[in-house]
């Protein structure tokens, strides 16, 4: 009998153990609710704003959104409140052109860049490519929490991380190992030989370019190249359409890399190259700067997305570039008047329409064709659709990678983009770009609880892009620069 009772109270001891157990784990498993109150939030899809807003965010995901008396009458038991106050929230940011494993300091003379030119590379990047593998990572690391910090919530990596740097980072940031977005890798980038680099030395050439590049020789080896990729588990393919690139080699790339339900962006920027690629039916095209109205219509017909760089326009790169390195006044008129000439390919078309206007109120007069004409208004005009990134891979003084990055999509308001559109390009249109609509892109039930915050609005002034001051990735708080207090209702 002694012993049946020392029996049962173990049986009872280990049940009350196994409960407490059971109730740890499950207060564990579920994570806090989170409702986050701003006085608007901007629709980008839809250009409506609601106000007041709130946002209900369980787990990782949202839950709810809507007006503060519809969305707190279901507010669970315990939910965690962030109060933004004033602010508008905003879905996060995504970058759809960066190159995070690469953070150039143009640091060389222009005579010594004219003695040593070697192909498309300044003598920073070929710098870049003859360094550590392991070192690139950690500066992609630091880089990656920079533009995290800054508002983008996901970035699409293009390129230049050697063999398998952007995947490995990637997969780091996914295990919690580092701060970053939300990360598609495209690990070596596919190329002609010869289009990036030139004059290397022989003996030690191949051994560098296969750290950074995949050569497309023939629809064969294109193929492979793509297996190569697939391989190393990235998320989308880089090709980079040079001349010497053939329709036949880019569509086998392409057929190749749908095979394996991955998408292709090609870097492309005169028209031999955007038909090329248009032709052969790329998911996306980078750059496009060199686009006829013709092409535009094409590749609004197949589907295909225009990501526009405007890293150039105005006078940015001229602004890093004085901060880094000491130029001759010769240099600088140079570059001054190479600011003026970017400005002048994408700048509005006022004074052209308004000319066209006085001859006949026919819009169809105006030429838009002409090279001095916007790319920018004849993309908004062709119905293409577009997303925009940074393309940035340089190191700007006084200023994190993060900042530097949002500093160039207000160049595409600059140059006649309505400022939602703007929006539009770096958030839902993105999104579907990357064909990642269902999980980014915009603050909707079921997507992930990625959010910014501005103090004031961003269809009024665009440059408030650049004073994001609340950040939040899949409901974890990067960032709150409002100073509110959270509190548990």
């Amino acid at each position: 009998m002694k012993q049946l009772r020392t029996w049962l109270v173990l049986a009872v001891l280990i049940s009350s153990t196994a409960a407490r157990v059971t109730r740890a784990q499950q207060s564990q498993s579920t994570p806090t609710p989170i409702l986050v109150k701003a006085a608007r939030l901007l629709d980008p899809r839809t250009g409506h704003v609601l106000a007041p807003a709130t946002v209900l965010i369980e787990g990782d995901k949202i839950k709810e959104v809507g007006p503060p008396a519809q969305v707190q009458a279901r507010l669970p038991a315990g939910a965690k409140t962030i109060d933004l106050g004033s602010a508008t929230l905003l879905p996060g940011l995504i970058d759809s052109h960066t190159h995070l494993l690469m953070d150039d300091i143009v640091y060389v003379a222009e005579t010594e860049r004219a003695r040593h030119a070697n192909g498309g590379y300044a003598p920073a990047q070929l710098l870049a490519i003859v360094e550590s593998p392991n070192k690139r990572v950690l500066i992609g690391a630091q880089m990656a929490r920079e533009d995290l910090e800054s508002g983008i919530t996901t970035v699409r990596n293009l390129g230049h991380s050697g063999v398998d740097g952007d995947t490995e980072l990637r997969d780091a940031i996914n295990a919690g190992r580092f701060p970053g977005p939300r990360f598609l890798a495209s690990g070596r980038k596919l190329t002609t030989r010869g289009a990036y680099l030139q004059n290397l030395n022989p003996a030690i050439a191949d051994a560098i370019l296969e750290q950074e590049f995949l050569f497309v020789e023939g629809a064969d080896r294109a193929r492979e190249d793509v297996r190569k990729n697939e391989f190393q588990g990235v998320d989308v393919i880089k090709v980079s359409a040079e001349e010497s690139l053939t329709v036949p080699e880019l569509a086998a790339v392409i057929e190749e890399a749908h095979r394996a339900h991955l998408k292709v962006a090609v870097h492309a920027v005169d028209k031999a190259s955007i038909q090329t690629a248009v032709d052969a039916g790329a998911d996306s095209i980078e750059h496009g700067n060199e686009a006829t109205d013709e092409q535009l219509k094409q590749m609004r017909d197949k589907g295909i997305f225009l990501d526009l760089t405007l890293t150039d326009y105005g006078d940015f790169s001229t602004r890093a570039f004085e901060a880094t390195i000491m130029e001759s006044l010769r240099l600088h008129a140079k570059r001054f008047q190479s600011d003026e000439a970017h400005r002048q390919r994408y700048n509005d078309l006022i004074q052209q329409f308004q000319k066209s206007w006085l001859k006949s109120p026919d819009e169809s007069d105006v030429q838009y064709d002409q090279p001095y004409n916007s790319l920018v208004q004849r993309v908004l005009k062709s119905g293409v659709k577009f997303a925009a990134g940074s393309d940035m891979d340089w190191y700007y003084p006084g200023k994190t990678r993060g900042q530097t990055t949002v500093s160039t999509f207000p160049n595409l308001h600059e140059a006649g983009m309505p400022a939602l559109d703007v929006i539009r390009a770096i958030t839902t249109n993105a999104a579907e770009m990357l064909g990642w609509q269902d999980r980014i892109g915009a603050i909707e039930p079921g997507k992930f609880a990625d959010l910014v915050a501005v103090t004031g609005d961003p269809i009024a002034d665009i440059r408030e892009l650049e004073r994001v001051r609340f950040v939040m990735k899949g409901g974890q708080v990067i960032r709150n620069g409002f100073g509110k207090q959270s509190a548990q209702e």
